[in-house]
């Protein structure tokens, strides 16, 4: 199967690694701020994440800067994106507003490392949960299931599916899932590493790797972007999307994973996909969270 999303969305570098969130656009587009709690940080336990957070109002929240409908730094430099929706409600629910997160820009290389320095707080960055990354971080969620796919340039007949890759060069992400997935079950595919999947845009454009692998919704994105790339073929992995936190905080864990669900509930999590991604895709059903 062949498919091409439409529409455009905007690409911008970021300039810088971490930047405070302003509050929402004053021309009212559609990926407003959920509502934000009232909350006493006293309600949470004492000594909790979810009481100091409350307490300082403030968070830092890693995320994506380069993937559309995910995380991509719009034009006026503030993250955007499903993953940045999803954060804004963790964080409304604890009291904090749109001006009270630090977005810090995370890669596929450095969300564990991020998460155990305490250099964030969370890392929502279409970030897989896999029992690896359980044994150094926790997950709360998921809170979206993608899979891997294949992106290609539109006029490039030989592709079709994940069946074609053998013999070709296939673009990905350092220390990704998708990187995994290609190096155990595509041996006779060349993997080639980049730090970032929109690194490897231009040398897709320019022959140098004949597609890029990764999840089919940040694929889908870069498509939506360029009418010369064409996702290819059905996600051939299951890929669940969860919220990044320190280890043993179980209780943080448990606290997140219940404002997802009420999230699920009372359809905030439906107007954030519908914001965001989906103005492209269609509109899923939340998945389970699964609570080890």
């Amino acid at each position: 199967m062949r498919t091409r999303t439409a529409g455009p969305i905007a690409l911008a570098a970021a300039a810088v690694l971490t930047l405070a969130a302003c509050g929402g656009s004053d021309d009212g587009d559609e990926g407003s701020a959920p509502e934000v709690s009232d909350v006493d940080a006293s309600s949470f336990p004492e000594g909790s994440t979810m009481a100091e957070l409350a307490e300082a109002g403030e968070i830092t929240i890693g995320t994506k800067f380069d993937q559309p409908l995910f995380g991509l730094v719009g034009p006026d430099g503030t993250p955007e994106g499903f993953d940045v929706e999803i954060g804004k409600i963790i964080a409304g629910a604890l009291g904090i507003p749109e001006d009270g997160i630090t977005w810090t820009e995370t890669v596929s290389a450095n969300r564990e490392s991020f998460i155990q320095s305490g250099q964030v707080d969370l890392v929502i960055a279409t970030y897989t949960i896999n029992d690896e990354r359980k044994e150094v971080v926790s997950f709360a969620g998921p809170y979206y299931e993608a899979g891997q796919s294949i992106l290609t340039l539109a006029d490039n007949e030989d592709i079709q599916s994940e069946e074609d890759l053998a013999g070709k060069k296939v673009c990905t992400v350092a220390g990704s899932t998708p990187e995994a997935n290609l190096l155990e079950n595509f041996p006779d595919t060349e993997v080639v590493p980049f730090g970032a999947y929109s690194d490897c845009l231009e040398p897709l454009r320019g022959g140098q790797v004949d597609a890029i692998s990764t999840d089919n919704v940040i694929l889908a994105g870069f498509a939506a972007d360029d009418p010369a790339f064409e996702v290819r073929g059905e996600p051939f992995t299951e890929e669940p999307y969860g919220i990044g936190l320190a280890l043993d905080d179980t209780e943080f864990r448990n606290w997140i994973n219940d404002t997802l669900e009420a999230s699920y509930e009372d359809g905030t999590w439906t107007e954030a996909w519908e914001s965001t991604a989906g103005t492209v895709l269609p509109t899923p059903e939340p998945p389970a969270v699964d609570r080890y």
